[in-house]
């Protein structure tokens, strides 16, 4: 497994079952030289539940739609205290890994991180 350095970016990506679209842009960066991603999501049934630890790990917070936003600064004001969010508008109506996907979350990334 290639290191990360240590002035990583590191991202988190959140939707709701942390199944499909937050999963699809962690992979996008799987060994990027300048961002770590990981990802969760926000429903009790989510594959990797949401934390405010998830949240004291990353330096940017990238959610797929505003809910997501809402619910983490309901849930976590102090562990997203100074943390920029970002919301990709990026609806759920896409499959793990789908070519649009991944096309779509590389074109609304280019718009907040450079060297995608």
């Amino acid at each position: 497994m290639p290191s990360i350095p240590a002035d990583a970016t590191q991202l988190l990506f959140i939707c709701s079952q942390n199944r499909w679209r937050s999963l699809t842009a962690e992979l996008l960066f799987d060994n990027h030289p300048t961002y770590e991603a990981r990802s969760a999501g926000t429903e009790p049934g989510a594959r990797v539940r949401v934390t405010a630890g998830h949240l004291g790990w990353a330096d940017v917070v990238l959610v797929m739609e505003r809910k997501h936003a809402d619910i983490l600064q309901q849930k976590f004001p102090e562990a997203l205290a100074g943390k920029p969010i970002i919301n990709l508008r990026i609806p759920d109506k896409f499959q793990f890994l789908d070519a649009v996907l991944q096309e779509l979350l590389r074109e609304r990334l280019a718009e907040h991180l450079s060297e995608l």
